[in-house]
């Protein structure tokens, strides 16, 4: 068996001290991880989903709408609300300007918003 502990009662008793220090050292950090692990994961399930669409507002009292994104675009601001699906549509079919890097006319299958082109007057003339 190990023999290389003191052979003497006094230093046999402050290594056991010492060791049952550091055991309720280790045992209150491992109490403090598990505690803080349980939170980060009741935060992770307790947050709410993120919003489908959103539409990034502008500055001032009237903070007019600027751009619609997605709900998980990393360039939207700061100033901003959700919106449905349905608005989302809406305020791009009204000429809001879509981001263009999460594309979200793309994810709403709207595929051509360009302006038609005005009838001439020599082409309505003709009809």
């Amino acid at each position: 068996m190990f023999d290389d502990l003191p052979p003497d009662l006094d230093r046999l008793h402050t290594l056991r001290v010492w060791h049952t220090m550091w055991l309720r050292r280790i045992d209150a950090k491992i109490a403090a991880i598990t505690q803080r692990q349980a939170e980060e994961e009741h935060g992770r399930r307790s947050r709410p989903a993120p919003p489908e669409w959103i539409v990034e507002l502008g500055i001032g009292a009237r903070r007019p709408p600027l751009q619609v994104h997605a709900g998980d675009c990393y360039m939207a601001g700061k100033r901003r609300r959700p919106v449905d699906r349905e608005e989302a549509r809406g305020l791009i079919a009204a000429g809001l300007k879509t981001c263009s890097h999460c594309r979200p006319d793309s994810r709403l299958g709207i595929t051509d918003l360009s302006p038609r082109p005005a009838p001439s007057a020599a082409a309505a003339a003709a009809h």
